[in-house]
């Protein structure tokens, strides 16, 4: 039986281990992708501390793959060995229930399964993944440039596409980190009217070198008197983790605007309802997207040279990488490399 090299976890809060394992063959409608990158998401700390209900040890995590497909299970016909293909956050579905039947998988009532979570994930040579969840990976793309792509990227790409606005727009992006610096040159590579929004003004030039064409200093100006000041903003894509630093924007939104929030932050977000009613503002959270969403994050980002910038570790250094994440110094992606 061939080997391959795992990073697992066997327990909340326990360190990674490298594993050897069997190479796991692909069953019926599924698909086995030989692993080449793979994103490290701050979502990985669901598997890594088992925030994630139910989830079962050990676990490799993983959920933003790129690769290449190396072997198809029975009565899989859209892909062959040798296709370029990655996974991200939406693992697939159950088909059955009322959202999957009414065609939005990503809202499934019995649960997305996630890579990493519901079934071993990207942090090896080789995953098992259904058939349903694989994006093809255009030629344009590396497969570290891909990886991030199939989670942040469809996240950033696919909230901006269905927010409410238009071509030429205020949007402001909050945040300038995984997330946001994603957000930032997809919403200028769309056509709206780019503010960026990050603490210190050691930020700007970056800001405007990913296509902003406003900054906002959140330490030394208010978001919200700002925007308004530039007329208001159609939609705020909050990718933070802090809920006061999102809720501090809603005065900045123009009439009918949003706040689509992207990031999960620990503490509670407080609206102040006079905002949402005389304005007719609202806020509305947004996650992910199917396979087809990251197969036009990727067209779209090949199309138009938006790029997540991106460290890169070797699949061995996995708990660097990570610990790297986590520390929030990473600029802006860590990726994991097999070499394969």
């Amino acid at each position: 039986m061939a080997k391959m090299r795992a990073v697992q976890v066997v327990g909340p809060g326990k360190p990674f281990e490298t594993v050897e394992r069997d190479v796991p063959e692909p069953g019926a409608g599924s698909v086995r992708i030989r692993v080449q990158a793979c994103g490290v998401c701050h979502s990985d700390v669901l598997t890594t501390e088992g925030y994630w209900p139910g989830i079962a040890y050990p676990r490799v995590p993983g959920h933003e793959i790129a690769g290449v497909v190396d072997a198809v299970g029975a009565g899989v016909t859209a892909w062959k060995a040798g296709d370029r293909a990655g996974v991200g956050w939406h693992g697939g579905s159950c088909g059955q229930c009322v959202s999957c039947r009414r065609g939005d998988y990503v809202m499934c009532r019995v649960g997305n399964q996630v890579p990493g979570i519901a079934y071993d994930g990207g942090y090896a040579d080789f995953v098992v993944a259904p058939s349903g969840a694989l994006a093809r990976i255009p030629d344009a793309l590396t497969a570290a440039e891909a990886a991030p792509l199939m989670c942040a990227g469809v996240t950033t790409f696919n909230g901006l596409r269905h927010a409410g606005a238009g071509p030429g727009d205020l949007v402001a992006v909050l945040g300038l980190g995984g997330l946001g610096h994603l957000g930032v040159q997809f919403a200028a590579k769309m056509g709206f009217d780019t503010v960026a929004i990050a603490r210190g003004g050691d930020k700007e030039k970056l800001a405007r070198q990913l296509g902003a064409r406003v900054y906002i200093d959140s330490q030394a100006q208010d978001p919200a008197v700002e925007l308004t000041k530039l007329g208001g903003a159609r939609v705020v894509l909050a990718t933070i983790t802090n809920g006061a630093a999102m809720a501090a924007t809603i005065g900045g939104l123009g009439v009918d605007g949003r706040l689509l929030v992207l990031g999960a932050p620990q503490d509670p977000l407080q609206v102040p309802a006079g905002l949402l009613i005389f304005g007719r503002r609202s806020v509305a959270g947004w996650a992910s997207g199917t396979s087809s969403d990251s197969e036009d994050t990727m067209a779209f980002a090949a199309q138009t040279g938006v790029r997540s910038l991106n460290e890169l570790f070797p699949l061995e250094r996995a708990t660097e990488g990570y610990a790297r994440m986590m520390s929030g110094d990473a600029r802006f992606r860590v990726v994991l490399t097999t070499g394969k």
